[in-house]
């Protein structure tokens, strides 16, 4: 058996799989009350205890930033932990939770292995042409400044799910696949190996949020440090789509559009757009498209986003483009099986 568990600011995930992948049991809850995070998640974990009494030896954690120290499925051990906690400023949407996760989880399970998969894990051999930023050397190795990209876990799973779907092997085809939910992200795939990814040191880069900007100019930056502006914030939680319209979830966005609410239709036609420039660009880098993906609430969720996206989009008339439902916790679980199997 093999519980996994996927925290994130505001939700909490776990599901349960049999030895052979199969799903036993799921959870989501939402969180609205970070405070709250704690006890909520405590008594989730003791409900996984109590409704399975058959032994289990391994929890799955997703991680989301591992830094580049970080990147293959790990035992987690105290040593790792402090380690890890020092990548939570750059993501701060994320990593505290999955710490938490991992800390509440070891102390309801003290004799369970605790396993981290890192989001980060699929980009680890993205060519230095795409990860490499245009700054003094000097800097890149002392703050350890490169692209490391994000939800990797999903862009991955999607993608092999796609080579299925359409029935061709998976490392004979060129996909780009699009994550879009509260972060967003795109990733160009050749041959098995992700080549490029919108996501950089953080997951504040590359397309427009929900409530974080994407692509910035840095001047922007600078201007608001002169202000001593609390940047954290700004950026994290109150740009993308809240930033433009008011509204941080997409179902009242598309509510709010069809009523002809300006801000609404305008925050809807920059995020597509955005899509569409990372979409031709990644069509370029790859030599053409096989497969276009579309996961993620909003990427899977909404067909009416996938075809504002699409429109006019002429170069992928001969590219298939399909709608698959992420599953991050399978994906774990997967490769946790895997680390298993090895040893």
């Amino acid at each position: 058996m093999i519980p996994v568990l996927n925290c994130g600011s505001q939700s909490i995930k776990w599901k349960i799989f049999d030895g052979d992948l199969r799903l036993l049991r799921e959870r989501k809850i939402e969180v609205k009350n970070q405070k709250d995070f704690k006890e909520i998640l405590a008594k989730e974990l003791k409900q996984i205890e109590s409704h399975y009494r058959e032994p289990f030896s391994i929890v799955g954690h997703r991680v989301v930033h591992g830094g580049e120290k970080f990147r293959e499925p790990i035992k987690i051990t105290n040593k790792i932990l402090k380690e890890l906690k020092k990548f939570n400023s750059l993501a701060p949407l994320h990593n505290p939770f999955n710490i938490l996760g991992i800390e509440i989880a070891q102390k309801i399970f003290p004799k369970v292995k605790q396993i981290a998969v890192f989001d980060t894990g699929f980009f680890k051999d993205l060519p230095k042409k795409a990860f490499i930023y245009a700054l003094p050397e000097k800097l890149t190795k002392k703050y350890g400044f490169r692209r490391f990209g994000f939800h990797g876990i999903s862009h991955e799973y999607v993608a092999r799910k796609a080579a299925k779907k359409i029935g061709k092997p998976y490392k004979k085809l060129k996909i780009i696949t699009c994550h879009l939910g509260g972060g967003s992200s795109i990733t160009a795939i050749k041959f098995g190996k992700a080549v490029d990814t919108s996501m950089g040191f953080t997951p504040m880069e590359g397309l427009i949020m929900m409530t974080r900007p994407g692509d910035i100019d840095p001047g922007i930056i600078l201007e608001m440090v002169k202000d001593k502006l609390p940047l954290e914030n700004i950026l994290n939680y109150q740009s993308g789509i809240k930033g433009i319209c008011g509204l941080s979830d997409m179902k009242s966005v598309l509510k709010s559009a069809a009523r002809n609410k300006k801000e609404a239709k305008l925050a809807l036609e920059i995020f597509c757009y955005r899509l569409q420039k990372y979409i031709g660009a990644y069509f370029a880098v790859l030599g053409g498209c096989d497969v276009l993906v579309f996961t993620g609430m909003i990427g899977f969720g909404s067909k009416k986003i996938r075809d504002m996206i699409c429109k006019d989009l002429d170069i992928l008339k001969n590219t298939k483009i399909l709608a698959i439902e992420t599953d991050e916790e399978l994906a774990i679980a997967e490769k946790i099986k895997s680390m298993i199997k090895l040893k």
